[in-house]
């Protein structure tokens, strides 16, 4: 999952904010990483080009736990 990680660093540096230094399952996407309608929409979009998944496919996903066991169950 180190790819996923490169990926949401990225996109935190881009807005600003700390990089995540591993990836727990538990942190919220929205209040934790503090990611609003269109940074959700990009990481969306980056996880599909990156490993062909939609994670918002079947429902709103809230944590990066959820992304992982979506990206994982492809």
């Amino acid at each position: 999952m180190n790819e996923l990680l490169n990926l949401l660093n990225e996109m935190l540096e881009e807005a600003g904010q700390e990089p995540l230094s591993a990836l727990e399952g538990s942190l919220s996407l929205r209040d934790d990483l503090h990611m609003d309608s269109f940074m959700l929409a990009e990481l969306t979009v980056r996880i599909e080009e990156a490993f062909e998944v939609d994670i918002f496919e079947d429902g709103i996903v809230q944590t990066l736990g959820e992304v992982v066991a979506k990206i994982e169950g492809k």
